[in-house]
């Protein structure tokens, strides 16, 4: 009875035993289930990638103008903040040229204020020219009035003076047949012949005077045009005149305006002697040295802003089906061994390969499909620590969250 018991005993242990291991089994197989689960929904709440770097601004700090350089006031990885001089070039040069463009402003200037005033001139001058070319009209008018009336005068004269001749021609006649026959003396004869002689002379006066008169009248009339024809080319001429002064007094005005514009070019060359930093940064790759002459667009040095830094991580474009701007992400910095907080600023228009210098030509030779990289930008946030340690071209790990 004893091992019947035992066997009993042994059989219900067994039994228990292999119960415990199919439910701990069980419980296994459940929790690698939902691990599986949970590892799956994690990994797919996520995109990440080890292509990207910390981006920021570079801004070339260049000559405006050719020169020699006078002063550096900086070396490399040298802090300076928005304004600190950097560099200055010798500017005598350029003083040269600004007291050069003075000196035109300054004689353009005199030219306006000569000038301005010969367009109120000129318009005194044709005002005054008509009034007296009317006059000089009406004058010639009645001086062609009154030799009129003169030739009027010696017409008549001429007329008097031929009847006295004819009748004096007759009184002759009729003397020299009395004195032939004795009856008047030979004093009334000769008296008779004077006065024909007389009346010859002043009819042929008389005629002289009334040449003269149609000679007189033709000259006044011929005043006359002329006086006319004066005042009609100061009526043509008197705008086009003006219009020529107000055209010389447009050309002093823009001739001001072209100095005043040399001038500020000379003064803004002379103030790029003096080059400062356009922002706070570091100072890198100075090449600006004492005595050196640098010509106009040529680099001196870069500044490197440190205050505005980026992340552009450069995602596969399977990966951005679910990321948008606005959406958390975690950046790994390898120089810094931590990690930083950030959200996604921008998704860009092209991809990498399209934006570089010489593109991929998809429509010529074979054809490999190729997933491209997008850069996309991600802005770190405020107020974090170890941020003003960050530089350009760090590498990171990016990680964007797209829930």
């Amino acid at each position: 009875m004893s091992q019947v018991a035992e066997l009993e005993v042994h059989l219900e242990t067994e039994k228990e035993k292999k119960t415990k291991r199919i439910v701990v089994a069980g419980l296994f197989a459940l929790l690698v289930c939902a691990g599986a689960t949970g590892w799956g929904v994690y990994s797919h709440g996520y995109e990440s990638t080890d292509d990207a770097q910390m981006d920021g601004h570079l801004n070339v700090v260049s000559s405006r103008i050719g020169g020699t350089t006078a002063a550096v006031y900086v070396t490399d990885n040298q802090t300076v903040e928005a304004g600190q001089p950097l560099v200055d070039l010798d500017p005598s040069e350029q003083k040269v040229a600004y007291e050069q463009a003075k000196a035109q402003y300054d004689q353009a200037v005199a030219q306006l204020h000569a000038q301005r005033p010969s367009v109120a001139i000129t318009q005194a001058d044709n005002a005054a020219s008509a009034v007296t070319s009317d006059v000089q009209v009406a004058q010639a008018k009645a001086a062609y009035a009154a030799a009129s009336q003169d030739l009027a005068s010696a017409s008549a004269k001429v007329a008097e003076a031929e009847a006295v001749r004819a009748r004096d021609d007759a009184d002759l006649i009729r003397y020299e047949q009395l004195f032939q026959a004795g009856t008047v003396s030979r004093q009334d004869y000769e008296r008779a012949v004077a006065a024909a002689h007389s009346g010859d002379a002043n009819a042929l006066a008389a005629k002289a005077n009334l040449a003269s008169s149609e000679k007189l009248v033709e000259q006044r009339k011929a005043e006359i045009q002329a006086q006319t024809a004066k005042r009609e080319q100061i009526t043509r001429t008197a705008p086009r005149q003006l219009t020529i002064k107000e055209a010389d007094l447009a050309t002093a005005q823009a001739n001001v305006e072209i100095t005043a514009a040399q001038l500020n070019r000379a003064a803004l060359n002379l103030s790029f002697c003096h080059i400062v930093s356009p922002v706070r940064g570091i100072v890198t790759q100075r090449s600006a040295e004492i005595g050196n002459r640098v010509s106009e667009a040529q680099p001196l040095m870069m500044v490197v802003a440190t205050n505005d830094t980026w992340v552009t991580a450069n995602f596969k474009e399977t990966q951005l089906a679910r990321m948008y701007a606005g959406q958390r992400a975690q950046v790994h910095v390898d120089a810094l061994k931590k990690d930083l907080d950030g959200t996604v600023e921008s998704i860009p228009a092209i991809t990498g390969a399209r934006s570089s210098v010489l593109p991929p030509e998809n429509a010529t030779g074979n054809y490999i499909k190729v997933v491209q990289r997008m850069p996309v930008r991600i802005r770190l946030d405020a107020n974090q620590q170890s941020l003003e340690r960050l530089r350009p071209g760090m590498s990171v790990e990016a990680t964007v969250w797209l829930r």
